[in-house]
């Protein structure tokens, strides 16, 4: 990532809740522990299905009484939805902030020069009122700028900052291994653990209670984590959503986003998975890279 270069994350959306009961109602939901969330933290969390199962992620920054939510503007709908229903008396506010404030990217090299800061994932500074924090899940993919829209051009100019192509950091996003987009395509196809949320700094098992819990910690404490999402890297032809993925005869894996920064649940134990063989679907030839991040 260039020292110099943003990139304006036109595809993120920010949700803002507030109100008498929004710790605790967040604290009820989400899989990581609200109480990490300060004016100097933000973190990367996921909300799941109660059987565990990915349906959200996203990112949580403080702001002012409550929080700001940074999720894909393609799951903001359907977050904002979850949330009034868990709702139910709850005093919480819930608001729809994306034609307010934008999110952008830059490096992290860049992040390290402002005064004050610790090289930790998740850690936040204000800068001109605005957050700005090194990306909770990997600081390898960044800083991000929550920033109301008005301001956003002036603040770039001053920090001597210069739009770039989004695609770099998508490309960056997918190389790393973690999922810039297309996040609906996953939801209720894998178990929230299996998108490698615990290594992402998503999961805080020690925090009680979360929709999903009982399944999640289950799979961690009995070792029963046999399958993740990595990222494909197409040597030719085409994918298909759903399809499986194969070792000469034997499956090992089905591609999930197929399209184009694609990602498969992948069975990564098994001793037909080998990292440097090129595997076939259908009608394409790829190749599987494990996240240098994952132990195992």
């Amino acid at each position: 990532m260039n020292f110099k270069n943003v990139y304006i994350l036109d595809d993120r959306a920010i949700l803002y809740i507030n109100g008498e009961d929004v710790r605790e109602f967040l604290q009820n939901l989400i899989t990581n522990n609200i109480d990490k969330v300060n004016e100097n933290n933000s973190c990367f969390t996921s909300l799941l299905t109660p059987q565990g199962k990915f349906l959200y992620e996203f990112i949580i920054i403080k702001h002012k009484t409550g929080y700001l939510i940074d999720c894909e503007k393609s799951q903001v709908d359907g977050l904002y939805k979850q949330l009034n229903i868990y709702k139910l008396r709850s005093k919480v506010e819930i608001l729809n902030l994306s034609n307010e404030f934008v999110v952008a990217a830059f490096s992290y090299d860049k992040f390290l020069t402002f005064d004050g800061v610790k090289d930790n994932p998740g850690f936040t500074l204000k800068y001109r009122e605005d957050s700005i924090l090194l990306d909770p899940r990997n600081k390898l993919l960044g800083a991000r700028l929550i920033i109301n829209l008005e301001k956003l051009y002036l603040s770039l100019k001053k920090l001597d900052l210069h739009d770039a192509d989004l695609k770099e950091y998508y490309t960056l996003s997918h190389k790393l291994g973690v999922v810039p987009k297309d996040l609906n395509k996953l939801q209720n196809k894998l178990f929230g653990i299996e998108c490698n949320y615990e290594e992402l700094n998503g999961i805080d098992f020690k925090k009680g209670c979360f929709v999903g819990q009982e399944n999640t910690a289950r799979i961690k404490l009995k070792n029963k984590l046999s399958k993740r999402l990595f990222p494909i890297n197409l040597i030719n032809g085409k994918l298909y959503e759903g399809e499986s993925i194969y070792n000469k005869d034997i499956e090992i894996g089905k591609v999930l986003i197929n399209e184009e920064y694609p990602f498969a649940l992948i069975k990564y134990l098994d001793k037909n998975f080998e990292e440097n063989i090129e595997f076939k679907t259908k009608e394409a030839a790829i190749k599987i890279k494990k996240p240098d991040w994952i132990d195992g």
